[in-house]
């Protein structure tokens, strides 16, 4: 994938006026609640247009080239929508900040078969063309990114179960030492160590959100589902399936016509906690110990 084509900017000012004209400056500024890791805010311009603004320090700008580049690896696919990027860059204003400017989400009313659509539209976003995501492996991004405010490792590898060991569980396990006790990390050095008995390689891999619940899905300014926040990569469409069943799930609807592309394969269910250990242990370091029997019961499950 070539690299990121977005303008990047030197200040918040000059993005305006070069991106939305010479004459046009933000007007006002209003929050928007959803996040915990960045600022967010809708910019009303002076020509009356609104832009969608993330914030955060300086020093984390890395964050939004990482989002950034996920969501133009989504978009360049066709098969689904994501916000409009314009640019990215720093300010030096308030002590210096880093922003990422995209299009404004009016809220449209959801189309009819809603959940069909976007089950469908994700299928084919899985059965898209990876190759061109990813160099010198089957699996992995062509950039590391982040899971939240984590960083994620996105190594090229050929195998699928190795990938999954390599740059998901064995970080986040690595991280998690000091919440688990001696039999926990006996269980899991042994999962790491078997892990390709229980995971598949797909026919083929896919392009990947990474962290597909349901707040990073959104009604778009069509009424169709676009994704938002991802945490992109190149891996089995089962984990991004998985994640949509971690908290709380998707309408049934979703899931039956999701089955319909045949990308789930025999033996997803037994399957599906172990894709989703790598959320929890990315949860249980994020926010602490109400994650740690979550982990420890799935640690349990797989240790044979």
């Amino acid at each position: 994938m070539p690299v990121l084509s977005l303008p990047i900017f030197s200040s918040l000012n000059s993005a305006i006026a070069s991106i939305f004209g010479d004459n046009n400056r933000i007007l006002h500024a209003s929050p928007v609640a959803g996040g915990d890791i960045n600022e967010a805010c809708r910019l009303e311009l002076t020509d009356g247009a609104w832009v969608f603004m993330k914030a955060n320090k300086k020093e984390n700008l890395s964050f939004f080239t990482a989002e950034a580049t996920g969501l133009e690896a989504i978009a360049r696919t066709g098969e689904i929508g994501t916000p409009e990027l314009f640019c990215y860059g720093t300010d030096e204003k308030r002590g210096g900040f880093s922003f990422l400017l995209m299009e404004w989400i009016r809220g449209e009313r959801r189309i009819s078969h809603y959940w069909e659509t976007f089950a469908h539209q994700l299928a084919a976003l899985h059965q898209s063309p990876s190759q061109a995501f990813v160099t010198g492996g089957k699996y992995g991004f062509c950039q590391d990114n982040y899971i939240g405010a984590r960083s994620q490792k996105n190594v090229a590898n050929e195998s699928w179960a190795a990938f999954f060991r390599d740059c998901r569980l064995e970080p986040q396990i690595r991280s998690a030492e000091h919440y688990l006790g001696t039999g926990d990390l006996k269980k899991a050095g042994r999962l790491l160590d078997h892990l390709g008995d229980f995971l598949v390689e797909p026919e083929n891999p896919s392009l990947l959100h990474g962290d597909l619940w349901s707040g990073n899905v959104i009604a778009g300014n069509d009424g169709k589902a676009w994704l938002i926040d991802p945490a992109v990569y190149v891996g089995h469409a089962e984990a991004d399936i998985a994640m949509t069943e971690l908290f709380g799930g998707f309408p049934q609807e979703f899931y039956s016509a999701y089955r319909e592309s045949g990308l789930l394969q025999p033996g997803y269910e037994e399957r599906c906690d172990l894709y989703n250990l790598y959320q929890l242990l990315n949860h249980l370091n994020l926010f602490g110990r109400s994650y740690l029997s979550s982990v420890r019961r799935i640690l349990d499950q797989y240790d044979r």
